[in-house]
């Protein structure tokens, strides 16, 4: 789930992957590789994406708790975790839907 999320803060940003990556001091592929959950992201690679984007990191780390041991409460840190994605997600559809509308105002 962090993959996603990470991919998510970086599009509400409206950074490309080439930006993003530059800012982050790693390559474009291998961030690629991580928005695709092809690779894990480091804990410095999680706070260097907290400082870029201007929030906790343990924001970050809430959506990528692996729950092994499904405990009430790590249930409910994962359905909190899914439900921040959601909210992620809408708001990028939002920022994407009022861009359009500009576009079709010009």
């Amino acid at each position: 789930m962090q993959n996603e999320a990470l991919k998510l803060v970086r599009q509400f940003h409206k950074m490309n992957l080439t930006e993003t990556a530059d800012k982050l001091g790693i390559s474009k592929s291998y961030l690629s590789l991580i928005e695709n959950g092809h690779k894990q992201p480091t804990l410095e690679l999680v706070e260097a994406y907290a400082r870029v984007f201007n929030m906790p990191a343990s924001q970050l780390m809430l959506f990528a708790e692996g729950i092994s041991d499904p405990k009430p409460s790590d249930r409910i840190r994962r359905a909190v975790a899914g439900k921040a994605l959601r909210m992620l997600r809408w708001l990028e559809e939002i920022a994407h839907d009022d861009e359009e509308e500009v576009k079709e105002d010009v």
